[in-house]
């Protein structure tokens, strides 16, 4: 995970849009963490719908006013934007303690290839050793809500008992299922891939260049 960004400046979501740009404050930032690498556009119509989604997922996992302890979560925006107005239009949708690439940084399109994105909005899922969790949680994110972080969690033998969802998410879902299937099949395509490999992969959980309706 680290080492995907130790080289490069990350950017916090803030008034003052503070930066991380150390390898000391990138290792603190993302070390042991789940990483979502939400890429998107404000000119994509699905993206814009998404972004509440997201944006409350993301809250509702790790600030203090739903959770006594934050999950080990971190929402990374890659912007494929394009101009540094739409970014920054963009970015108001999304919470502040979410983290961005610069504009200027070529990086992001780097990252759009490793990927292989070819759909948005692309929410990917790395592990803390940076192989694929999933190449594209947005519908499991819209059909779960925060409980499928913690599918996410045991696919990644990340377990941590101390950390409860909110009630409000505790209910039954249509899409609850599912869970065990999507958690059996983290463990035996995820296992042992690195980024390389499963960036060739394609596709996503939406299906390829399908978007939302």
């Amino acid at each position: 995970m680290v080492d995907l960004f130790v080289e490069h400046v990350l950017v916090k979501n803030n008034k003052d849009q503070d930066e991380l740009d150390t390898e000391r404050e990138i290792v603190l930032r993302l070390q042991n963490r789940i990483l979502m690498l939400f890429f998107a556009s404000a000119a994509c119509e699905s993206c814009q719908q998404f972004a509440p989604t997201l944006s409350d997922f993301f809250k509702r996992l790790t600030d203090e006013f739903y959770v006594d302890r934050a999950a080990q979560l971190v929402l990374l925006y890659i912007s494929l934007d394009q101009s540094e107005e739409q970014q920054e239009s963009f970015l108001k949708e999304l919470p502040k303690a979410c983290l961005f690439l610069a504009y200027e940084d070529p990086y992001r399109r780097q990252l759009e290839a490793m990927f292989n994105v070819e759909e948005l909005p692309t929410v990917v899922v790395l592990r803390p050793d940076c192989s694929i969790l999933t190449p594209n949680a947005a519908e499991e994110i819209l059909c779960l809500g925060p409980r499928c972080y913690r599918n996410w969690q045991e696919a990644a033998e990340m377990i941590d008992r101390s950390f409860m969802i909110s009630e409000d998410f505790e209910g039954k879902s249509m899409c609850s299922l599912s869970d065990p299937v999507r958690r059996l099949k983290y463990k035996l395509e995820g296992r042992g891939r690195d980024v390389g490999a499963d960036a060739g992969a394609g596709g996503g959980a939406l299906g390829g260049g399908g978007g939302f309706v």
